[in-house]
């Protein structure tokens, strides 16, 4: 595989629900990416879609609905557990979308961030800017977890 697809991948993987950032660095550095590239086209990948999401969410899960009652349930879903995650957005704003999105567990990151501001009616302006800090954020930790901690156990 070329550098390039390597980075191509490592790119498209970040931008995967769930899958984003905390998975794609490990991905990349596992294809045999130095660690600086594959954190930096991760983060890229993983706020591409970001603003999409935040914009149009709302109408595409509008034309969901429509289409069929299976998918009627699946954006059910989704606005579900974004009204789970938007507790602390509500009250903390700013550094409440940083956290969702800074903190690498499953149901957090840069689409949960996004979708939760959308369904708070954010501008991107406002939440933009919270959702970058948190994909850095994350991809800092990822990092430093998969590969700063394992240094200091493993050599």
């Amino acid at each position: 595989m070329s550098y390039l697809q390597k980075i191509g991948l490592t790119f498209l993987i970040s931008m995967v629900p769930v899958i984003e950032l905390r998975g794609a660095i490990p991905i990349g550095v596992g294809y045999g990416l130095p660690l600086g590239v594959a954190i930096g086209i991760s983060i890229i990948g993983n706020l591409l879609p970001v603003p999409f999401i935040i914009i149009f969410i709302k109408k595409i899960f509008a034309w969901m609905r429509k289409i069929s009652s299976k998918l009627d349930g699946l954006v059910t879903a989704f606005e579900k557990r974004a009204e789970k995650k938007s507790d602390v957005v509500q009250k903390y704003a700013f550094w409440g979308l940083f956290v969702l999105v800074a903190i690498p567990l499953p149901g957090t990151g840069a689409w949960t961030g996004a979708l939760v501001a959308a369904m708070l009616d954010m501008k991107l302006s406002k939440a933009f800017p919270a959702i970058v800090l948190g994909v850095l954020g994350a991809g800092a930790i990822v990092a430093f977890v998969t590969y700063g901690a394992g240094a200091l156990f493993f050599s």
